[in-house]
């Protein structure tokens, strides 16, 4: 067991069975909602934080499983996976989940604890996944915070709403006596079994998991449902053994460094795949899903804005605005999802480019474009299937001028503008599609960077020598006091000339 996929099939439930889904997702989003006012409130009672303040889902159970009505359990804020669980499960047999009042016949009243009334009608799990998802949260903004997590800032936690559509819920396979409580096509081919839920009906085929499952080749590990628009998805994640060797790349000898080929993402061209010597082996044109749906969008957006809100004829146009949301988002992974595995059953060795794809999404005559794109979606899904296929893939650097940088010569052009599509060199006279020569440069830096040449033939991005090898102490941005001084370095100081 090598490797972690996942399945995701349509169901097809029955009236009850809906209904029991859709009460699983509330008690997913009420257990998500409890836990996160557990936390908020224990944190502003001026409460401790638990062991595993980080959040990383590894707290001591000993020490998060205290009774409700010890005063180091009211202090205690609980932030780990464990300590949630545990706050959530006593508090839904407390008397602040649920009580009833009995009067016997003499008049007497007495109070009953019942805790959650609901709880025995759905899993258990429901809730606990429910408490990880918030630690997870709560880890990735404290990391966020301190430094520790790059990219965005992370936002707090929040409630979630309820909604008519979207939410969903995960279920572990635990196995007792030998039988597991998540199972496919035991009574029927096209059935999923699900705790508390009973056997449901799949759409597509279950054969291939089937198979893998029977023959030992994969694991079940979790199950998440999620309420899509008029539909209802399951994703089963397993744990499957490597590929079999047949589909899996030849593995190269250490000291070759041969065989990269160049993968340049764009616009006018997704994917234009080449290798050093400027030879094309992909050239992929994007659908353009969002850009060819557009004019039909706009038409279900104002369909939702001409509506009363709260109305049943609002929730029809914004279910059908989903639904076209939906088509396009299944369109394009579909898409992407063959270009990727064309890229990896084809070639070995992938270099792709570090794109900055936050910092282009901020223009704002190329975000629609690059989000349609989805540049970061064919380049996760080729890191991973690559892997799988005993492949590998480089990223190149991101300040490596790829498509400004003459894939014959090495001359920098910096001049070249983004309307033009073919690349001509001045030096050498070389003239090469533009796509394609960036792919050919990508090719000849992972070769270069392999062997490594670069320290010997020099930067091929700067195009010439490096002159600002060392700096002063204390001066420039980027130079701390205690760095590398031109007196230790050996190298003369050049004033600057008189104005």
């Amino acid at each position: 067991m090598a490797r972690h996929t996942t399945f995701r099939f349509c169901l097809d439930p029955t009236v009850e069975q809906t209904v029991a889904l859709a009460r699983h997702v509330g008690a997913a989003r009420f257990a998500y909602n409890q836990c996160l006012r557990l936390h908020l409130d224990a944190r502003a009672a001026g409460g401790r934080p638990d062991k595993d303040a980080d959040g990383d889902g590894k707290a001591d159970r000993d020490a998060s499983s205290v009774s409700a009505t010890d005063e180091t359990a009211v202090l205690a804020v609980p932030w780990s996976g464990f300590s949630l669980i545990n706050a959530f499960n006593s508090w839904k047999r407390s008397e602040a989940a649920g009580r009833r009042f009995l009067v016997s016949c003499a008049g007497v009243a007495e109070v009953e604890v019942t805790g959650l009334a609901w709880r025995s009608e759905v899993s258990a799990q429901v809730s606990e996944e429910a408490a990880v998802d918030l630690s997870r949260g709560l880890a990735a903004w404290i990391a966020s915070r301190s430094g520790k997590r790059n990219g965005r800032p992370i936002r707090h936690p929040r409630f979630k709403k309820k909604a008519q559509t979207g939410g969903s819920f995960r279920m572990r396979n635990k196995t007792t006596a030998g039988r597991a409580s998540i199972r496919v096509g035991l009574d029927r081919p096209r059935s999923v079994i699900l705790p508390r839920i009973g056997s449901i009906r799949v759409r597509e085929n279950t054969r291939r998991l089937r198979r893998m499952i029977a023959n030992g080749r994969a694991r079940i590990l979790q199950a998440t449902i999620t309420r899509g628009t008029r539909r209802w998805w399951i994703s089963v994640t397993v744990e499957a053994a490597d590929l079999h060797p047949s589909a899996q790349h030849r593995p190269r000898p250490t000291d070759d460094a041969t065989g990269w080929v160049g993968v340049d993402r764009g616009l006018h061209a997704l994917v234009v795949a080449g290798t050093r010597d400027g030879t094309e082996t992909h050239r992929v044109q994007a659908p353009k899903t969002l850009a060819t749906g557009l004019r039909q969008q706009r038409r279900l957006a104002r369909a939702v804005a001409r509506t009363k809100r709260g109305s049943a004829n609002r929730r029809k146009a914004a279910a059908r605005l989903a639904m076209h949301h939906s088509r396009v988002r299944d369109a394009r992974q579909h898409f992407l999802h063959q270009v990727s595995n064309q890229l990896v059953k084809t070639h070995d060795r992938l270099v792709l480019e570090d794109l900055n794809i936050t910092g282009i999404m901020s223009n704002r005559r190329l975000a629609r474009a690059v989000a349609d794109a989805a540049w970061g979606e064919l380049a996760r899904q080729i890191t991973y299937k690559q892997h799988w296929h005993g492949g590998q893939v480089v990223v190149a650097d991101r300040w490596f001028a790829s498509s400004k940088t003459c894939s014959d010569c090495g001359t920098l052009r910096k001049g070249l503008t983004l309307k033009e599509r073919t690349f001509e060199c001045g030096s050498c006279g070389l003239v090469l599609d533009r796509d394609l020569n960036a792919a050919a440069n990508l090719a000849a830096w992972a070769e270069d960077h392999i062997r490594g040449e670069e320290a010997q033939d020099g930067d091929r991005q700067a195009a010439g020598p490096d002159i600002k090898a060392c700096r002063r102490d204390g001066t420039g941005p980027h130079t701390r006091v205690g760095e590398t001084s031109p007196d230790d370095a050996g190298t003369p100081t050049q004033t600057a000339p008189a104005a």
